[in-house]
């Protein structure tokens, strides 16, 4: 079977679990990056089995469930939710965040910048859009041939996202005024935690859905800033719930007015 550069495709060898793109051939390997799921992978060609129904994954049941907009009393309130920066090294998968914010109606900037780069940057990002809420994913992974799952050299990106979140909190400080968002798929979750973010990924070291890191940011800008979130109802609302991203309890960023 022939295969071509933007073929949808699983491996056989993982029991067809995951959906692919082809994003290059060699002679040697394919170059895979998850449809839904924040990961990059390699394959041989005779592995690969082409993919025709977008909904393996339960892709469809998924993104019902995230009808986001809360019940708003806008007959006599108005209502200033959070402003979201969103930081993020593959334009793919923030161009998917993009369209999910505009659907329900959140100021985001977006900024395609790779893992490495993130942290020399990030301050000056900070101070020119001055975001309530900033996330800063990509991709990442953990491999075991590296080191053990307590040392950060064995994460592929996850040391970048550590430098990125410790700007972050030079800039500012408090986890109520700035809610940082981080990591990708497998990320080291505690060293993240421990740099300073609200939320990382990945507690239990799994793959994480492109659009959970936006899910959390779009859940704290629709909370009001003067209540506790509920911690876990916001991190069931991503693909793999609380093995795939936790975070801390604090304040949303949404400011309610009156009259409207």
């Amino acid at each position: 079977m022939e295969f071509k550069v933007g073929d949808l495709v699983t491996r056989n060898s993982y029991g067809n679990d995951i959906v692919f793109k082809i994003i290059e051939i060699t002679e040697e390997k394919v170059k895979l990056k998850g449809r839904n799921i924040r990961l990059i992978a390699d394959a041989l060609i005779e592995d690969l089995k082409k993919h025709e129904d977008e909904d393996i994954e339960d892709e469809k049941a998924f993104l019902d469930r995230l009808e986001m907009t809360p019940n708003l009393d806008r007959d006599d309130y108005f209502y200033l939710p959070g402003k979201i920066l969103h930081i993020d090294s593959d334009n793919e998968y923030l161009s998917r965040c993009l369209e999910y914010y505009k659907k329900i109606n959140i100021w985001t900037m977006g900024i395609n910048e790779k893992e490495v780069n993130m942290s020399e940057n990030i301050k000056k990002w900070l101070d020119e859009y001055k975001p309530n809420i900033v996330v800063i994913t990509g991709h990442d992974a953990y491999n075991k041939k590296r080191g053990d799952i307590d040392d950060i050299e064995a994460y592929k990106n996850s040391k970048y996202f550590v430098e990125a979140i410790k700007e972050a909190r030079k800039y500012e400080s408090s986890h109520e005024k700035l809610i940082i968002i981080a990591g990708g798929c497998s990320s080291y979750y505690e060293e993240l935690i421990k740099a300073g973010a609200n939320f990382a990924s990945s507690p239990k070291r799994i793959n994480i859905h492109a659009l959970d890191p936006a899910i959390i940011a779009a859940k704290m800008s629709l909370s009001n800033i003067n209540k506790d979130i509920d911690l876990k109802d916001i991190l069931e609302k991503t693909k793999y719930g609380k093995d795939g991203m936790g975070g801390i309890i604090t304040k949303g960023t949404m400011y309610v007015g009156y009259p409207r």
